[in-house]
Formats: structure tokens, sequence, C-alpha cells
């Protein structure tokens, strides 16, 4: 089967598009230009699809560049005949096409190849054809002392390294093993010795075996993790009562029928045992573990795409503070494009106590800035510090500020990042987070990406998993919501224009310095002005980057450059130039859409056009709004079972959700408190930075765990679950999956 009908069929679409957008994607095309301006030629396959796509296709290469390996090499050899030729080419996983190669694979010297070269392969054949002879008598005609043989046992041994070689590399026989453990094998596990430590993490697994292919992604990496670290072992077996059905199978592939001798019957055993059990186990369970990264990964790559395309305040002046006790609050105030105006520490709090002096201090700043907004970092110290800030708004009212409470969630690691340090290079470390903060409330998506996405610690078991693959996952996402948002040109940053459609790092670079060198761009095909950018860069970055008060409204706008003509035909039928047409989008409805497809322009693109022209340059994320945290709960030892308080959601794991209710230790809302009715993945009901409300079932002050619930008798929480994600998502680390031991599982440390 053609690659692209192999992915045609695993994607459930037509060959024809499929074909188009590997097209694309081999030209250069990104996944966000093919998805938006490409419509036409893939049959609009959006960005999930995308990404399935071009990852299937890098794994069918593969297997198609190791098919043709294996069949040159066969060739070269000899060993190719038609019917190995046939399978290899039917083969449609690598397991299949390396079972199909084993019995050819070029070997290391081992006792097979020794006895073989004894002379022992005859008495190998002979005793599987007469599996239930004596086989000494057999062996007698085998004995050579110059060869090593010195008598029948020496014989039979080796002729038994042969056979078990040749059992074990049968193509098929190795693929109906392998189906029947993940079917019906349960993963066990056990304590190491000295290792039943009752306090342990990994406690739940000292005693525990499941089906194999039932194990949550959770667990598997939770167990997986505690082998590695030596606490505990595992081993795959087969289900009580079905010990013997590898052998079983092994006796029935080989037609070994009737009665089998004691000495065949041990062969097979040895099989199985020494070489097919744990050479599938070591198979099976890399199997799972690759699945449950792949979970992970998928878990992280959600709550992160949530937290991206969280609600931002806007282009508002706002008061960044990064509370903290000792070491003070440290103070920003940035304008309405980021900009530093002033900064400054306060210190409110104990031991100095200068709570008064620090309240004159920020109302200077902020009637000399005009501030609207203010920032609260949310670690050590915060709801202190919030209480600060809404002090400062009550006497303030003439500047109706709003304190809102940020997630400082790898704010520290920007702060100290070599990015921060071209950005500030004469700020201290903790005044750059303060900046860090408040920009954050301002536009989430714009400071994040600064930010490396494994450090804003809203991933699941993520640093188990494979790093490349984590990495190039969570650059899909940020590529994906930062061409979705769209970016302005004139003021994104370089690590924000980086991950815009046809740009890298240089090409970013080189437009911040044209910008710098140059001023403010006045279209986008002074694009083309910039060093090192070609029109097929153009051609991929345009549409998603925009221009404000520009020389051409539509730059403003999500129409890429190519359509331009499309919107010039259009305003004329409306009887209007563009700049009144983008102001007067009623005009639009009295249109006929189809009159305007053609073979340049096709019916998907006609009505994104027109769709984009209704709200030219709309951010698509939802509007700003802010959790309110309970007056007067603000630790652990505030609360008390049956309260019900607002909280935002941080963090979406398999097993449950963690919310913050501004105690500074995330709650879990286990999946079973999630909903009245039975949900399998919490992502049905909640999204990371969603504002819930939720009732406390139980505090562990001791062990700083939180036990909440979102299932409502009165349907307290009908009018936040469908809530949008809020700009102030503070994010916590994921802790150990637990066995239904929810509370173990609910303790989440500071967030900084």
């Amino acid at each position: 089967m053609q690659i692209e009908q192999r992915l045609a069929a695993d994607l459930g679409v037509d060959a024809a598009r499929v074909r188009a957008a590997v097209a694309l994607l081999d030209e250069g095309a990104s996944v966000p230009f093919i998805a938006r301006y490409r419509k036409e030629a893939t049959g609009a396959l959006d960005d999930t699809q995308l990404r399935e796509l071009h990852s299937r296709l890098g794994q069918l290469r593969e297997l198609e560049s190791r098919r043709d390996a294996i069949l040159r090499q066969l060739s070269e050899s000899g060993q190719l005949t038609e019917a190995l030729n046939r399978d290899l080419l039917a083969a449609d996983t690598r397991a299949r096409l390396e079972d199909l190669y084993a019995p050819y694979r070029p070997k290391r010297r081992n006792k097979a190849q020794e006895a073989r070269e004894a002379g022992l392969g005859p008495l190998a054949e002979t005793l599987l054809k007469t599996p239930s002879s004596e086989p000494t008598r057999a062996a007698a005609a085998y004995i050579a002392p110059d060869k090593g043989i010195d008598d029948s046992e020496a014989a039979l041994e080796g002729a038994r390294h042969i056979l078990i070689e040749q059992l074990a590399e049968a193509a098929d026989l190795v693929d109906a093993l392998r189906k029947t453990l993940w079917q019906q094998g349960r993963l066990a596990t056990r304590a190491a010795r000295g290792k039943a430590d009752p306090d342990s993490k990994f406690r739940d697994y000292f005693e525990y075996a499941e089906p194999i292919a039932r194990i949550p992604s959770h667990r598997a990496l939770a167990l997986l993790r505690g082998e590695q670290e030596g606490v505990i072992k595992y081993k795959l077996e087969l289900p009580e009562g079905r010990e013997d059905l590898g052998v079983e199978l092994i006796q029935r592939h080989w037609q070994l029928r009737g009665q089998l001798s004691p000495w065949m019957q041990a062969t097979l055993d040895q099989c199985w045992s020494r070489k097919l059990q744990p050479q599938l186990e070591n198979e099976l369970v890399k199997r799972l573990r690759e699945q449950s990264e792949a979970a992970a990964i998928e878990v992280f790559a959600r709550n992160l795409h949530d937290l991206l395309l969280a609600s931002p305040a806007g282009a508002r002046v706002t008061l960044g503070l990064d509370p903290g006790l000792r070491t003070g609050v440290k103070v920003a105030v940035i304008d309405r494009t980021g900009r530093l105006l002033e900064h400054t520490a306060i210190y409110p709090h104990a031991p100095r106590n200068q709570w008064d002096q620090s309240l004159a201090t920020l109302a200077t700043l902020c009637r000399r800035h005009h501030v609207e907004l203010i920032a609260i970092g949310n670690g050590t110290a915060s709801r202190e510090t919030e209480q600060l800030a809404r002090e400062l708004a009550q006497r303030e009212t003439a500047l109706t500020l709003q304190p809102v409470m940020v997630s400082e969630a790898g704010a520290s690691v920007y702060s100290a990042s070599e990015l921060a340090a071209q950005e500030f290079p004469d700020l201290d470390v903790s005044i750059r987070g303060a900046v860090s903060i408040a920009r954050r409330l301002q536009d989430p998506l714009a400071e994040l990406v600064k930010i490396d996405p494994r450090s804003i610690g809203v991933g699941q078991y993520q640093h188990d998993v494979d790093q490349q693959q984590l990495a190039q996952s969570l650059d899909a996402v940020v590529e994906t919501c930062v061409n979705h948002v769209g970016v302005d040109l004139n003021t994104a940053s370089p690590a924000l224009l980086r991950h815009v459609s046809g740009l890298n790092a240089g090409l970013a670079d080189s437009i911040v310095a044209w910008r710098d060198e140059q001023g403010a761009f006045r279209n986008r095909r002074e694009l083309l002005k910039v060093k090192r950018l070609g029109p097929k860069a153009f051609e991929l970055c345009a549409g998603f980057l925009r221009i404000r008060d520009g020389d051409e409204p539509l730059d403003n706008s999500a129409v890429h450059p190519e359509s331009y003509p499309l919107v010039k035909e259009i305003a004329s039928a409306a009887g209007l130039d563009q700049r009144q047409l983008l102001n007067q989008p009623e005009r639009l409805r009295q249109l006929d859409h189809s009159r305007f497809v053609s073979e340049l322009y096709g019916r998907y693109t006609v009505s994104d056009v027109f769709a984009e022209l209704e709200k030219p340059g709309r951010d698509p994320r939802p509007e700003f709004r802010s959790v309110q945290y309970e007056e007067g709960v603000s630790k652990l030892s505030d609360l008390n079972p049956g309260m019900q308080l607002e909280g935002v959601v941080t963090n979406v794991t398999q097993f449950g959700a963690f919310v913050d209710i501004g105690v500074h230790q995330d709650g879990l809302v286990h999946i079973s408190e999630l909903a009245d009715r039975f949900i399998k993945d919490p992502h049905e009901v909640v999204t990371s930075g969603q504002i819930v409300k939720v009732r406390v079932l139980e505090v562990d002050e001791r062990r700083k765990r939180i036990s909440l619930s979102m299932k409502d008798p009165d349907n307290g929480n009908k009018g936040t679950q469908g809530a949008k994600p809020a700009a102030h998502q503070p994010s916590a680390p994921v802790r150990e999956g637990s066995l239904g031991e929810r509370l173990r599982a609910a303790g989440v440390k500071s967030r900084r």
C-alpha cells in the first residue's frame, strides 16, 4: 500500500487530500499555513489532522526505509525468496518487519552457531520431526570428541541451542505470542529486596498486578519510575491457570503432536522462559512505556494549549508585584505595550512590616503612571500582598484599580534566562520577575513563549517521558497557538516572532533589527526588505502578522495578501472601498458568497475572507475574567470541609484536576468528584485556566493536601463548567497518580 493510501486509511480522509498535504509539507509549508490558507488543496484538514498526518508520515517513511534496507541486504546475500519478498512487502509494522527478518539477521557468534559448526544441525532437525522419540539414541551418532562433542549429552545440548533459536524466530509464532501477551498478560510488581518502606511513594506497587493493556498511563509511568529507581521489580505474566499458554502456542505452531519426550518438553519450556518470554516482556513493557509517554505528552500539550490561549487583560498600564516576605515585594510598572516604566521594592510584611509606607509608595506609582491593573504573583506571601493591593484599590478609587492573581510558574526561569538578560541587562533578577508577572496579565501568550514550556508546570510525569518527543509536541502547540491568535509585527518580541509560520530565530532577530533601524512597519510588503526573508518565507508568515494603523487596512487582519484582490472585488460589489467595507461589515451579509468563487479563490477561501472581514483583527481568545478568592481564606488552616469556594484549574491530569483556591496549595478534584455523571477523561469537564466552584471534602494540614469536589446537588457549577480559561492560570506540578488514594495525590507545593 502506498504511503498516501495508508495515511488516508489511518486518518479516514480522501487520498487526494492527503497527497496534497504531503506535497505542501515536503515543500516546506508549515502546518498553520496549510490549515489556514490551503484549505482548497487539503479539503480543510485542520491543525490536529495535519499534525497527525505529519507524524504518521515520518513513521511510515522510516518503515519504508527499513524495509528497503532489509530487502537490499537479503537480495545481496541471495536469501530473498519470492514468498519472503511478498511477506516483507505486506508487513505493516516495524515489529512484523523485524520478526520476518530475524532468522536472516547477521548474528554474533553464539552457542547455536557453534553447534551448527560442529555439525549438529541435522540432529536438531531430526528431533524436531520426531518430538516424541527418545533423543539419546539419535544423538549418539553425532558424538565427535575432535569437535568438542564428547557424549550424547553434549550433542543434545548443542541441538537444544539450535532448536531454541529456530523455534523463537518463527515470525507468525512471535506475532501470535505478542498479541496473546498484550491481550491477556498481567504486569505484576513487588518491592525490591530491602525497599519495602511503608512511607515510600511507590508503596501501592509493592503487591500489585493489572492487565498490561489496561494500565492507565499515569500508573504505568509511576511503576516504571519505581522500577528505574530500584524500588520495585516487575514481571509480565500470563493469567492464573494459563501459565502454560506460551508453551502450548509454540507446540501448536510447530505442529508438535502427540506425547512429547521429556527432553523436547524441556526444550519448549526453555524456549519460552529463557528466550521468548523475556524478549516479549521487554518489547511489551517498552510498548506500554511509549503509549503512556504519548498519553502524558498529550495531556501536557492540551493543558499548555489552554494556558497559552487564556484571555488577555489587554493593553493597559499594569503594576506587577512579585511577593516575598524577608526579601520584600518587588514592584514594576509597565506601559500598555509592556515597556518598563519604573521599578522599586517595598517591605509590607514581616519582619519589616512597613505596611503604610508600602501603600504610599504604590499609590504614588499608580497615580504617576495611571495604572489600571495590579498583577500579583501567586507564590510566597501572595495572599498577604493581594490584601495590600485590595486596600490600595479601595483607597485610590479615582484610578479604578483591579488586583488580579497571576501564575508565577516559570517566571524565575525567565528571569534568570539569557533572553531576560538581553532584554533587561541592568535589572536585578527579581525585578525581571515582577515585569514578567505584569506582562503575563496583559498577554499570557506573548510572555509565556519566552519560557521553555517544560518549565511552566502543566505536565504529567514530564521528566519521565521522551524529552525530544515532548519538546516537539510542545513546540507544535506553541506554533499553533501563536498563529491562531496572530502577532503584532511592530511590538512582538523575537521570542514570539520565531514561532510565526515561516519564521525562525534568525529571521525573528532580523525583523526586530530592521524595525529598530527603520521604524515601524507600514505594510506587510516591507517584510521583503528584511535581510534573508524571501518570497517563500513571506508567503508563509504574512497572513499571521498584524500591522495596526498601517498603510493597508487589511494588514491588521488574517486575510492573506494573496487574497487582497478578492477583497477589492467584494468591496466593489458592495459599492464601498476597502476601509469603508471594514467599518460596515453588515453590508457583507447582503452579498452572495458563491458569486466570488473562482478557479483562483475556492469556496473555503471565500468563506474565510468573508468571516474575517466581518470582524477584522478580532482576538479569538475569550473575554478576560479574574477569579474571586474567598476573603479570609489564605492558608490551609482557614479551610473546613463543606466550604464552597471559587478557584482556577491549574492542571488537568488523567486522574483529576488541580485547583488553586488561594491557599498556596492546590487541591485535587479526583476524576470521580468532577461531575455527577461518569467521565472517562477529565478534559470532558475542565480545562486549564477554567474558573470553577469547588467544595472542600477534606484537608490534611500535616501533609498539605486538599481534597475537593465539583459535584453539587444544587448544580452550583452549572454556570462555571463551561467558562473559558482566565488569564491567570496558576500552575502546579502534577503529583503521583494514586490508586484510589486521592488525598495522597493532592499535595502540591508552592508554585515558584
